[in-house]
């Protein structure tokens, strides 16, 4: 009786130590826990993104789960093409990628909708301008989705793609300008 007393005192501690996250994990993390956080962390939606950037700059606080936060950011892309911040976004698409590949769940659907959640990053990151430059920024967003759908990576965005970017940048500035 004394035995089971006791450890049940000891499960009721460590479980409320737990949940006050004092306690270091001394189990680990099991696979389906990981799939779910990383599931959570490459939906479409603005809260998915938020949560996701607050791990990435905490993330000591999830070395439990070892995920991989490596990232080459936009390859061989420009990170943040005509000044426009995608840098982010693609870090989380990288982390997307890289995670559901080492979990071995890197399916279709799964590409589908981590390339569908990066595009989602892209737009809110070009809501961010004014109206003035907006179409160019949301120009280049949908051309850095179309080179990931297509390809896996932004290594297809052309130097003919940033240059028409750019010109309509440029062209909606001096339209502004002149009024």
């Amino acid at each position: 009786m004394h035995r089971r007393l006791t450890t049940l005192l000891a499960a009721s501690a460590f479980a409320l130590l737990t949940l006050l996250g004092v306690a270091s994990p001394a189990a680990a993390v099991t696979r389906d826990q990981k799939l779910s956080v990383m599931y959570s962390w490459t939906q479409t939606s603005a809260s998915s993104y938020n949560a996701w950037n607050s791990a990435r700059l905490n993330q000591g606080a999830w070395s439990a789960y070892a995920f991989n936060w490596s990232t080459d950011y936009c390859s061989s892309s420009p990170d943040n093409p005509l000044g426009f911040t995608f840098n982010v976004s693609c870090y989380r698409h990288d982390f997307g990628y890289r995670n559901h590949k080492a979990m071995g769940v890197f399916t279709s659907g799964n590409k589908a909708r981590i390339d569908s959640a990066f595009y989602e990053d892209l737009k809110r990151v070009c809501a961010t301008y004014n109206s003035t430059v907006r179409p160019a920024c949301t120009s280049l967003a949908w051309t850095y989705y179309q080179a990931v759908r297509a390809f896996g990576s932004r290594s297809a965005v052309s130097q003919a793609d940033l240059d028409r970017a750019a010109k309509m940048k440029a062209d909606a500035e001096r339209a502004a300008a002149r009024r």
